[in-house]
């Protein structure tokens, strides 16, 4: 079971109390403050990743993850397992293809 959460420590906690396997990182708020200021937009979803880690719970990260600022939030939080990244993706594919837009996502991810 995976639940969706705000970068809050409570709500993370709150996931693991009732169950959950792992959290979905929402990271609209990061993609947001991202190019005002990176280091700032990534702090709480840091903290959040360390207690997701600290009880056990596997990380997901999802919500307007792009070419522009996933890589710095993977190499932020090396501890994410998986991230959503449907929309920017099939959007990135009307300009460059499918099979290039996937082969830069996982370029960008390594």
């Amino acid at each position: 079971v995976s639940i969706f959460t705000d970068p809050d420590t409570e709500m993370v906690a709150g996931a693991k109390s009732v169950g959950a396997d792992r959290i979905e990182l929402y990271t609209e708020p990061y993609a947001a403050g991202y190019i005002a200021d990176r280091n700032l937009a990534v702090h709480d979803y840091v903290s959040a990743a360390e207690k997701a880690t600290e009880l056990g719970l596997g990380i997901n990260a999802g919500h307007d993850l792009d070419l522009n600022n996933l890589k710095f939030l993977i190499d932020q939080i090396p501890a994410i397992d998986e991230v959503s990244i449907g929309h920017a993706l099939i959007s990135d594919a009307i300009y460059y293809g499918l099979e290039n837009t996937i082969q830069m996502y996982l370029k960008n991810l390594k």
